[in-house]
């Protein structure tokens, strides 16, 4: 009874964290839509932002309790499984043409973060110093679509939907945003508790869980938008909200997380030398030919889902 109640409680955190990040994420998007800010801009900064809630909530939460393995398995996770898993599906179901100069600066920034991060981890924590680091990139991706943003508004980009606002409309999107935050965080505290139950269940190291069931548990918001974006044709808002949110998840999620932990935040071997070159080869493949063909290809996605799915399986075999 007891391991039936643990399941059923780790689903009800997946089932919490998937309709409170619906809920979040449309509130937050038509907040951003209502404004007349271009797809792009909106699915890389308000989007990203609000589909990153989980994995910045669990991940914090789980630093505070000591489990630095969740911590940071949790948001380099959704970092791949964002790229390998939801991108891949927007990519095979959706290809994409891009304006170059408008995806190179944030795909730029996301490969630095990578990599910074598995610089800093080399030495077996994420320090003071590093976290400063990773939030400085944070900073300098937030004013990098401030500034983008200004550019491309105009004084006629304001859309219909913005002129028809009424209180009722506004007091309801604000309650669905208030809601859907708290589902997140309700969600996230099962997600991370009985997901370290789970593991040490199956005796299955917490890190895999984290990097695959809780990874993905907390990227489902990026799947539910990029469903969604599919079915509205939305194709930048679909590939803006996955590229920001993994720059999120990767600049500002580990400085919290090592403020909750009290001290630096220790960065295991397998994470250094599996989990972020994996990542980091994933987002080569995302993004390179993109950079020569200035397109996202269908074949691209096909790769990066075969690829994510065969990074999970190694997992599990070699544990």
């Amino acid at each position: 009874m007891e391991i039936f109640l643990m399941y059923f409680l780790f689903a009800v955190g997946l089932l919490l964290i998937i309709k409170g990040g619906d809920w979040f994420v449309d509130a937050a998007a038509w907040l951003a839509e209502v404004s007349g800010i271009p797809h792009f801009i909106v699915g890389a900064t308000v989007v990203g932002f609000a589909t990153s809630l989980p994995e910045i909530i669990v991940s914090v939460i789980a630093a505070a309790q000591g489990d630095v393995d969740m911590a940071t398995g949790n948001a380099i996770g959704s970092v791949t499984a964002n790229t390998g898993l939801i991108m891949g599906i927007s990519l095979i179901f959706m290809p994409l043409a891009i304006r170059l100069r408008e995806y190179l600066p944030k795909i730029l920034l996301l490969l630095v973060s990578i990599i910074a991060v598995w610089a800093f981890g080399i030495s077996g924590e994420i320090s003071i110093i590093a976290s400063i680091a990773l939030v400085a990139l944070f900073a300098f991706f937030v004013y990098e679509n401030i500034h983008s943003a200004k550019k491309q508004l105009t004084p006629n980009s304001q859309n219909e939907e913005a002129q028809a606002v009424t209180k009722a409309i506004v007091a309801k999107k604000i309650l669905l945003f208030v809601i859907g935050c708290a589902g997140i965080i309700i969600g996230s505290e099962l997600l991370v508790n009985y997901g370290t139950e789970i593991a040490a269940s199956l005796g299955v190291p917490t890190r895999i869980i984290s990097l695959s069931a809780v990874a993905i548990g907390t990227s489902l918001p990026e799947l539910v938008t990029t469903i969604s974006a599919i079915s509205k044709k939305q194709s930048s808002l679909s590939v803006g909200n996955i590229i920001g949110s993994n720059i999120i998840d990767i600049t500002f999620v580990l400085p919290p997380c090592m403020i909750a932990y009290g001290k630096s935040l220790p960065v295991s071997a397998g994470t250094v030398w599996m989990d972020l070159p994996v990542l980091f080869a994933i987002s080569l493949v995302a993004f390179v030919p993109t950079f020569i063909t200035k397109k996202f290809a269908r074949w691209q996605g096909v790769v990066l889902l075969v690829g994510y799915i065969g990074y999970l399986i190694y997992m599990f075999v070699s544990h």
